[in-house]
C-alpha cells in the first residue's frame, strides 16, 4: 500500500512526501473498515458580490480562479453548490423576481436581475463541471408577501392566497432557470429560519414550514411536474442561549422533528439542511432520521480578517457536520473583495480573496481546509469510523476506486507524530504544527 502526504502550513501550501516509515509504537489513530454515510460533495454559493470581485480579473487569471473552484480536475472540484433565490445578503441590493404587489398569477415575474452577475457565474461554473448539484433558498419572500412589507425582518403571511402564490413563486423560479439550461435540483423553503436580520431575511417556525410543504410547495410542485427535490431548511437552530434566557426551544422537537414526524410533509422532504447553529441540532435529527439526507448549507463566515486560528475553527465545522452525519458541505463565499463587506455592513472571510486595485488574487487559509476534503474525496465516497487521541482533529473517507482519504489537523504549536493503523498496518506520519493533512492510502 502507498502513503502520500498532502500539507498546508502557514509557510508551505500542499506540499507533498511519499510517506514511507511504518513502526511497532501503539497507535493514536485507528482506521477502520466500519462505512457510514455516502459524500455527495462540496462546493460554495453563487452570488452577486462573489462574481463582482471576478470581474475585477482579466479573462485568464478569472479563468484560472473559476477552473480551481470548479472544474474537475482543478484544487476544489466542487459538485454541491447554493445559489440564492431572489436576493442574499451578498446581493448588491434587495431585489425579489416579483415586486408587483398582488399578482397573483405571478404574469410579471422575472429573473431579468440574474443575467448580469449571478447566471453568468452560474454558468462559468457548469461549463467546467455540468454535474454540479445545485441548491436554492430565499432569503426573503417578495415584500408583498410579508407582514410589514418589508424584505428585511418579519414573517410571511399565513394567508391562503399569498401561501398558494408563494408556491407558485418557487415553481416559477425553478421553470425560468430551465428555460436558461440550469437545472435547480434541492429547494429549500427558507434560508436561516430563525433569522430575524436587518438583510433579507423571514423567520418561519416548524408548524409553518410543515403546512406549506404538505399542503402547498409540495402539491404545486406535483401539479407543474416539477423534479426539484423539496429539502427542510436551512436551519440555523438551535442557539443555546434560547433555552437559558428566552425559555421557549428552537431544537431539533420544533423544526425538523415537528415536520418529518407528519407522513404528508415527510413524502416531500428529501433532506434537512443546517448551518450556523443548526450544528446543535444535526446529530439528533440523523438518529432520529436516518434514511434522510443531510447537508451543511453554509459554512460559519468569520469576521473578513481571513485568519489561520478561523481556517482552524472552520476545519472543526467540517470534521463535527461530516462525522455526525451529513452528505455534503458548502461553504459560503468562494471569492470577495478585500475584507469581504457584505452589501449591509457584515465582513465576512472567503476563501479567494481578488483585490480590485492590484488585481491580486489571495488564496486564504480556508481554500487549503476546503481542498484538503474537495481535492479527495470523490462524489460516492463513504466515511470511515475513525478512534484514538488523533481521532478528534481527523475524518477518514473511502473513495469508489477505493482509496482511502485521511484528512487530520494539528492545532498545536509544536509539531507530533500520528502513529495512524489500518487493516493491522501502522505508518507514522509528522503533522507540523497548526498544519492541514490529507493523506492518501492507494
Amino acid at each position: 500500500m502507498k502513503f502520500i502526504q498532502y500539507k498546508t502550513t502557514k509557510k508551505d501550501k500542499f506540499l507533498k512526501n511519499e510517506i514511507n516509515n511504518t513502526t511497532d509504537e501503539r497507535p493514536t489513530l485507528h482506521v477502520s473498515q466500519i462505512e457510514n454515510r455516502i459524500i455527495e460533495g462540496f462546493g460554495s454559493c453563487f452570488n452577486e458580490l462573489g462574481m463582482k470581485a471576478l470581474n475585477h480579473l482579466d479573462k485568464d487569471e478569472r479563468n484560472k480562479v473559476l477552473d480551481q473552484l470548479f472544474s474537475i480536475k482543478g484544487d476544489c472540484r466542487f459538485n454541491l453548490c447554493r445559489m440564492p433565490i431572489g436576493a442574499s445578503d451578498y446581493a448588491t441590493e434587495w431585489y425579489s423576481y416579483n415586486e408587483n404587489e398582488n399578482d397573483f398569477d405571478m404574469e410579471k415575474f422575472s429573473i431579468q436581475k440574474d443575467k448580469r452577475l449571478l447566471i453568468p457565474y452560474i454558468k462559468e461554473a457548469l461549463k467546467r463541471n455540468p454535474n454540479i448539484i445545485l441548491t436554492a433558498s430565499p432569503w426573503s419572500p417578495p415584500t408583498w408577501m410579508k407582514t410589514q412589507k418589508a424584505y428585511n425582518f418579519g414573517t410571511l403571511r399565513f394567508e391562503e392566497k399569498v401561501l398558494k402564490v408563494y408556491s407558485l413563486y418557487f415553481v416559477k423560479f425553478v421553470q425560468a432557470y430551465e428555460e436558461e439550461g440550469i437545472t435547480i435540483h434541492q429547494v429549500y423553503v427558507q434560508n436561516e429560519v430563525v433569522a430575524d436580520q436587518k438583510f433579507p431575511s423571514c423567520r418561519w417556525t416548524g408548524d409553518q414550514l410543515r403546512d406549506f410543504i404538505k399542503n402547498y410547495l409540495g402539491l404545486a410542485f406535483e401539479k407543474h411536474n416539477i423534479s426539484s427535490e423539496i429539502w427542510l431548511g436551512t436551519i440555523n437552530a438551535p442557539e443555546p442561549y434560547v433555552e437559558w434566557l428566552e425559555d421557549y426551544t428552537q431544537d431539533f422537537d420544533v423544526y425538523a422533528g415537528l415536520v418529518l414526524r407528519d407522513p404528508k410533509a415527510y413524502k416531500y422532504v428529501k433532506g434537512v439542511g443546517y448551518q450556523w447553529a443548526g450544528k446543535n441540532a444535526i446529530q439528533r435529527s440523523v438518529e432520529a432520521f436516518p434514511e434522510k439526507r443531510f447537508i451543511q448549507t453554509e459554512n460559519e463566515c468569520g469576521n473578513g480578517k481571513n485568519t489561520w486560528i478561523y481556517a482552524e475553527y472552520v476545519f472543526n465545522l467540517f470534521r463535527h457536520y461530516i462525522v455526525n452525519g451529513v452528505n455534503g458541505y458548502m461553504y459560503w463565499n468562494a471569492v470577495l473583495e478585500p475584507k469581504g463587506m457584505s452589501t449591509w455592513g457584515w465582513e465576512q472571510n472567503s476563501m479567494i480573496t481578488v483585490n480590485p486595485e492590484t488585481k491580486e488574487v489571495m488564496y486564504n487559509p480556508e481554500f487549503y481546509v476546503m481542498k484538503h476534503f474537495s481535492h479527495f474525496v470523490q462524489k460516492g465516497a463513504k466515511r470511515l469510523t475513525t478512534s484514538g487521541v488523533d481521532s478528534v482533529d481527523t475524518v477518514a473517507f473511502k473513495n469508489l476506486d477505493e482509496s482511502i482519504i485521511i484528512v487530520i489537523s494539528n492545532k498545536n504549536d509544536d509539531s507530533r507524530i500520528a502513529n495512524i493503523e489500518f487493516t493491522g498496518e501502522i505508518f507514522e506520519v509528522e503533522l507540523e504544527g497548526h498544519s492541514f493533512n490529507t493523506i492518501v492510502l492507494e
